[in-house]
């Protein structure tokens, strides 16, 4: 009788070991704005996990639903859910490595390519979340990617970043002016 349960437990934990050696190559700023079906800031307004599908292909959901604040690239509505897979029901959790964790009242700017067909429709999984957040020590608003650590150059995303201080990051107008002007660059005519 136990056995019965052993193929599908080995075949998920094969499935659960193959996603948490995934490597990401980060993207450059000039990549992450292209393959973004959707570029919008937002603040996060539900975290829910539910167990989909049956038998072997059970596992864990998360939708993440945000009240969008600013449509960047695409139109993300007033409102916008992405589903990520891993999670916690009750007691029972399904960690997928490098996924983003959110909470109700962050607020992020997402850039979004094939949601609800990736397991984390995020642009380079974390690299295509920055959390906007207030800078204790002047009180504005402040970007920082998925390590926590302010960003400062666009052109440095994930390559050799330095450490910058608070004072030294972009705020999150900044960061969707750089957008607004790389989709010029890309469409072949200046912002406007």
């Amino acid at each position: 009788m136990k056995t019965k349960y052993l193929l599908p437990l080995t075949l998920i934990g094969f499935s659960l070991a193959r996603m948490t050696a995934t490597t990401v190559i980060p993207p450059t700023f000039e990549q992450l704005v292209q393959q973004a079906e959707l570029i919008f800031q937002g603040t996060v307004t539900n975290v829910k996990s539910v167990w989909e599908g049956q038998g072997a292909q059970r596992h864990i959901d998360t939708y993440v639903t945000l009240q969008v604040a600013d449509s960047v690239k695409g139109n993300a509505g007033s409102s916008y859910t992405i589903r990520m897979l891993g999670g916690t029901v009750g007691d029972e959790t399904m960690l997928v490595t490098d996924t983003p964790k959110f909470n109700v009242g962050d607020r992020e700017i997402l850039f979004v390519e094939h949601n609800f067909d990736q397991f984390v429709p995020l642009v380079g999984i974390s690299h295509g979340r920055f959390h906007v957040q207030s800078d204790r020590e002047t009180g504005r608003d402040i970007v920082v990617n998925s390590e926590g650590e302010p960003v400062r150059d666009l052109t440095k995303l994930g390559r050799e970043e330095e450490s910058v201080s608070a004072a030294n990051a972009i705020s999150p107008d900044q960061l969707k002016a750089a957008v607004k002007d790389q989709l010029a660059a890309q469409a072949g005519h200046p912002a406007q």
